[in-house]
């Protein structure tokens, strides 16, 4: 548990001694963890620097354990301040991408291609993937349609096989759906790398860091693509993505609750959406989720939160700090 906060397991496993014997010294230290004294003392200087020790005042020179309650907790706090922060930034890149995108979308200089049918689309896609030479990053929010899956298995396949890096970031809720869920675990099976976030950008294709493929009308991505090659564009998506794949979860890894509040990843940013006056449809849309999914999680909440309306229940979870 220690170590998914941070702490090395030499330094978690100090900590746990200094907490149950509060009396030992560094040489006791070593002999009761089985360490040498200079791996007690390193890791005595890695509990300080995260404020899980201090001077002792009944033991001049030596330290004494933070009691978890105070110093654990301290830490999380901060974990979560800097995950804020991550996400206030995704949320500013995310802005700044669109109007960028916005901008250059009727661009078709040497810099810029519209592509225009899924046919073209495809092709293009083909094209990056069996020329891409290090890396594809994609970001695919929504459900797949089936057949855009199996149009894109050859490509893949075949990128795969050459030793290039693929990560791809999809939402939540594909955890749920069936072929989708399925190509992704055939990726991790292949040596993909696949991630999900209750909500992601729009989507996007970079290949290489040197050219994108971005939808021209992000509601429904068969209208048409954009072919991107600007290099001031693709950093900015590529910066982009590399926010939101921080920020995302393992395919495959168990997606906790908050321990405070028992609110789910997906259902905290239902509330955010709900409160900043989105409809059932537009959080289904922005959550990649039915309508009937967003009241059934809404209905959960108001049912923990023992309130008889939403209006209740957003002032409930006001009080509480759930949002």
């Amino acid at each position: 548990m220690l170590e998914a906060l941070g702490l090395s397991t030499t330094a978690a496993a100090v900590y746990r001694a200094m907490l149950d014997h509060p009396q030992d010294g560094v040489d006791a230290l070593a002999a009761r963890c089985t360490l040498t004294p200079v791996q007690v003392h390193d890791s005595l200087d890695e509990l300080g620097a995260l404020m899980l020790v201090r001077a002792s005042a009944d033991r001049p020179g030596q330290m004494r354990a933070v009691d978890p309650a105070i110093g654990l907790a301290d830490m999380v706090a901060r974990q979560e301040a800097d995950l804020a922060a991550r996400q206030a930034a995704l949320a500013a890149s995310r802005a700044a991408v669109t109007r960028m995108v916005a901008d250059r979308a009727e661009h078709r200089a040497t810099h810029g291609e519209r592509l225009l049918g899924m046919d073209a689309i495809h092709a293009r896609l083909e094209h990056m993937g069996r020329t891409a030479t290090f890396e594809v990053l994609a970001v695919q929010p929504g459900n797949q349609h089936p057949e855009d899956l199996h149009a894109s298995r050859p490509a893949d396949t075949e990128a795969l096989a050459r030793g290039v890096a693929m990560r791809t970031l999809y939402q939540d809720a594909t955890r749920h759906q069936p072929h989708t869920a399925a190509y992704a675990h055939w990726l991790l099976s292949h040596g993909g790398e696949v991630r999900t976030a209750p909500t992601i950008p729009q989507r996007l294709i970079i290949t290489d860091r040197a050219q994108a493929l971005v939808p021209i009308d992000p509601t429904d991505n068969r209208k048409g693509a954009l072919h991107i090659t600007e290099p001031g564009i693709l950093t900015a998506l590529t910066d982009l993505f590399e926010q939101a794949w921080n920020t995302a979860i393992p395919l495959g890894a168990t997606q906790p609750g908050d321990p405070d509040t028992g609110l789910t990843p997906t259902e905290r940013h239902l509330l955010r959406l709900l409160g900043t006056g989105a409809t059932d449809d537009t959080a289904g849309q922005r959550l990649g989720i039915s309508t009937r999914t967003v009241r059934r999680h809404m209905a959960s909440i108001m049912e923990r939160l023992d309130a008889t309306s939403r209006f209740e229940a957003g002032i409930k979870a006001t009080h509480k700090g759930w949002l």
